[in-house]
């Protein structure tokens, strides 16, 4: 049997939008994974085909239509300029689990951005999905992304050694959960007042 597909929901906060993603996104999201800062500690290398744009929009629909997962594009609510993504991938159903992603422009850095939008869809995600788990992996040196999930109630639990190789550069990842029992008790507890500890808001994740 077919699965049933995943409404990409719109979601809004106080600054921000969270929505499905458009073609008309494509340039903006080449320039982000193009731009080697913001993919300094990404999965693989900055892209150098806008091709790579399209695709990935294209994959963000069926996603959803597969139901694995849900990407949405984030923007200002003030002017609606693209500052980023967040994304929930590897809906597990029958484990009630899921994996935390997202990337940002540098200049969205240091704002709470990363942090806003990953609770709002977490709060969507555990009520509409009636999700148990939310896994998340991010580079050992990453320690602002590490930072962004410490404060939306995750818990290290664990290194992943040598688990990248990007450019001949070898790479650790940790790995993050968060448990339906902890959201309880973390969510209404997660601030954004802390721009400092949201410098570097992307994470270790598939960019496909």
């Amino acid at each position: 049997m077919s699965p049933i597909p995943l409404l990409t929901p719109t979601l809004e906060t106080v600054r921000l939008r969270l929505r499905p993603f458009d073609d008309a996104d494509a340039d903006d999201l080449f320039a982000l994974h193009s731009n080697a800062k913001v993919l300094r500690f990404w999965d693989g290398p900055a892209w150098n085909d806008r091709s790579r744009a399209e695709k990935f929009i294209t994959a963000s629909r069926q996603k959803a239509e597969e139901a694995t997962g849900v990407r949405l594009a984030v923007e200002l609510a003030s002017d609606g300029a693209f500052i980023g993504w967040c994304s929930l991938h590897g809906w597990n159903p029958d484990f009630r689990s899921a994996s935390l992603g997202y990337c940002y422009f540098d200049t969205a850095w240091g704002h709470g951005y990363a942090t806003e939008a990953a609770h709002k869809l977490l709060l969507w995600a555990f009520d509409t999905l009636n999700l148990n788990r939310v896994q998340a992996e991010v580079d050992t040196r990453n320690i602002a992304s590490a930072r962004v999930l410490e404060k939306l109630g995750f818990v290290l639990e664990g290194t992943l050694r040598e688990d990248c190789i990007v450019n001949g550069e070898v790479s650790d990842s940790w790995v993050y959960g968060l448990i339906r029992l902890e959201w309880k008790l973390t969510d209404d507890r997660v601030t954004y007042s802390n721009p400092a500890s949201d410098a570097a808001s992307r994470q270790r994740t598939s960019s496909t």
